[in-house]
């Protein structure tokens, strides 16, 4: 085989067997094309064959390189991932190398950004015990920053809203009904869910289930988030509920009115929905600071 190949064995793997973005395909084949390189490796059995030091050794290549923790942590994450698709391309045990992550300094709260929300949502799905929990974890994620819902909103969706269309519509707190539009990434993520679930889609049953099939809790969510969380580096305000926060933010930050952000948060009140005049604020302050000349 050449480098060539494997590249693009593991490119389609994480494309159409693994459904991740265009964005994470590159950067994961990208680190792979790095090691290959680094270790002058052409063939599946060495790779497979690579354990926690020798990811180490690569990891501090890259550090001396400049790499920053949170950058290197993402490397580490999928450099794991290849290791484990080598080791199933030769049919022995695809359990990635056991190796910590580098420690983060605990940053201030900030909103997630679009890349982190995909990059954590994407990261969850490939740190999934079997790939259709995987699935199903990373579209409630994109559902919440995609869309803006709230963990129980997303969580109370049933097989009924399947598949979904441009549009949807949600009950919120007080039984308060909203429309919110629906970007094709979540689509596509909860159309890939329901496509592996072991459990078809029916009408009046939940569409998200846990491992034996009852109803999702929010506790397994909150769980694998904070685990991608920890290994991109992130905040430890970076919670699934902070996703519809930075939708929120975000769309603020682009030009959206505050009585339309309400409509689409759902708010009771105009009020609830102020408080994110004063998170992007922060954000544009905090933005300024780092790019003037003269900000420290």
């Amino acid at each position: 085989m050449s480098k060539a190949d494997l590249l693009e064995a593991w490119g389609a793997h994480l494309r159409d067997g693994r459904r991740r973005s265009p964005h994470t395909v590159r950067a994961y084949v990208a680190a792979a094309d790095r090691l290959l390189v680094a270790m002058g490796l052409e063939d599946w059995p060495p790779v497979a064959a690579m354990d926690g030091p020798a990811l180490r050794r690569q990891l501090a290549l890259r550090r001396a390189d400049g790499l920053a923790n949170a950058s290197a942590a993402r490397e580490l994450s999928a450099l794991k991932g290849f290791v484990a698709f080598a080791r199933s391309q030769i049919g022995a045990d695809a359990t990635p190398p056991r190796l910590r992550g580098p420690r983060m300094k605990k940053g201030l709260p900030r909103p997630v950004t679009p890349d982190e929300a995909v990059n954590v949502a994407d990261l969850v799905a490939d740190s999934a015990a079997e790939d259709w929990i995987g699935a199903r974890d990373r579209a409630v994620l994109l559902l919440m920053y995609g869309a803006g819902l709230r963990i129980a909103e997303a969580l109370s969706l049933t097989g009924g809203e399947v598949p979904l269309g441009e549009t949807m519509t949600v009950t919120g707190k007080g039984g308060k009904q909203r429309v919110v539009p629906l970007i094709p990434i979540v689509r596509a993520a909860v159309a890939d869910y329901a496509a592996r679930s072991p459990w078809p889609a029916a009408r009046d049953e939940p569409l998200f289930r846990g491992a034996k099939g009852g109803t999702l809790g929010q506790g397994m969510v909150q769980k694998a988030m904070a685990k991608a969380r920890i290994a991109l580096g992130l905040p430890a305000t970076a919670t699934p509920h902070a996703l519809r926060h930075s939708f929120a933010t975000h769309l603020l930050g682009a030009g959206a009115d505050l009585r339309s952000l309400q409509e689409l948060l759902g708010h009771a009140s105009l009020g609830s929905t102020q408080i994110y005049t004063r998170v992007d604020a922060a954000t544009l302050l905090d933005t300024y600071r780092k790019a003037h000349p003269r900000g420290d």
